[in-house]
């Protein structure tokens, strides 16, 4: 069995609260949550800034999606203060490999980078 690592475990922790849509619908929450210099590349390609994403995700008048499932998650601490996760996710038919870095700071941990890359069944892929 594979031991625990704090900085893993806050990591996943934060990940799966941003998959929350009550969170995701939350300015505040998603301040918190967001590293000031946060980025994303999302599933269209589209790069992201985090006063961007805040500002979709919590807009009213912007389609809510159906909620994220993950599956597969897994985390590596890379240096004291940085975990990578990686994970899949699921909504509505659509399914994603996605890739985060979460960075320490003196307000915990929080999400400096994200990636999301969708996918098709191969038979072929990694388990």
């Amino acid at each position: 069995m594979t031991e625990s690592l704090p900085a893993v475990d806050a990591a996943v922790e934060g990940e799966l609260r941003l998959l929350d849509p009550v969170v995701r619908a939350s300015a505040d929450v998603l301040a918190t949550l967001l590293h000031p210099d946060f980025r994303e590349i999302g599933t269209s390609g589209r790069l992201w800034e985090r006063d961007t994403i805040i500002a979709m995700l919590t807009d009213p008048e912007a389609p809510r999606p159906d909620p994220l499932v993950a599956t597969r998650m897994r985390g590596d601490q890379l240096a004291p203060d940085l975990v990578h996760l990686t994970f899949d996710t699921e909504s509505n038919g659509l399914r994603s490999h996605r890739s985060s870095l979460w960075r320490l700071t003196g307000s915990g941990w929080r999400l400096y980078f994200h990636q999301a890359t969708p996918f098709i069944d191969d038979p072929f892929a990694e388990v």
